[in-house]
């Protein structure tokens, strides 16, 4: 089982270091970092803010670059990679969900959507996409129009209309009620479960962790414990 496992890992980070130097101070954000993420897993990152894991989703997703360590993407070593290669690594594999939804106000549900699926190699419809998180009522509303969770929802099918190879979710619910925040997680989930995306959720709220194959917690921008559910339990079944 541990060499299937091996042969499957998508992300891998070798002793990863964030470091801000200020000029009067060094501020590690990542303090060495051994990661590993596997093909077809919901893994939740768990951790109090300022714990490292915004910094390490950036840094997986192309967004920013270690101070030193290796982070590799299957067999693409991303810290040898300059910014327009990393540009063309996140457009090409990875999807994001922000706290917040980043939409275009001026732009329905279904052209925020295809802002993604006219540059990408291989999209669905929009329709599709938005369809697949519950919105196929929705397509020519514009943001203003919709809750949050729904705009969050937009931003989700923004995210997998490109059929990445990852999803990398930062507080997705974080600025959600809890029923709205269930709705959301189970359109991750329910993604996670049809087309097995690699999916990484940043939450400071430790009862999502049991909807994950795995859990990595976060602490002073370390990894201080890895757990496997051997069982997950709905979103629905989630005490917020």
């Amino acid at each position: 089982m541990e060499e299937k496992r091996k042969a499957e890992i998508v992300f891998r980070t070798d002793d990863v270091t964030k470091v801000y130097d200020t000029g009067e101070v060094k501020v590690y954000a990542l303090a060495g970092v051994d990661l590993e993420l596997f093909s077809g897993e919901l893994t939740v990152l768990l951790g109090p803010s300022g714990s490292g894991k915004s910094t390490l989703l950036n840094i997986l997703g192309g967004l920013d670059h270690a101070t030193s360590g290796d982070v590799w993407f299957r067999d693409l070593e991303l810290s040898k990679l300059n910014d327009r290669e990393l540009t063309r690594y996140r457009r090409d594999n990875v999807g994001f969900v922000f706290q917040f939804y980043n939409l275009v106000p001026s732009l329905s549900a279904r052209e925020n959507v295809a802002l993604v699926t006219d540059i990408a190699p291989d999209p669905m419809r929009p329709e599709d996409a938005l369809s697949l998180v519950g919105l196929g009522h929705r397509l020519d509303h514009f943001p203003a129009e919709m809750s949050g969770g729904e705009q969050q929802r937009v931003a989700i099918a923004r995210a997998i209309a490109k059929r990445p190879d990852v999803l990398l979710c930062d507080e997705p619910t974080g600025a959600l009620d809890s029923k709205t925040g269930i709705t959301v997680l189970q359109a991750l989930k329910d993604i996670n479960d049809q087309f097995g995306t690699t999916t990484a959720v940043i939450t400071h709220n430790a009862s999502i962790r049991k909807m994950a194959h795995r859990v990595i917690r976060f602490q002073d921008g370390r990894i201080g414990e890895v757990e496997v559910n051997d069982t997950r339990i709905d979103p629905k079944d989630i005490q917020w």
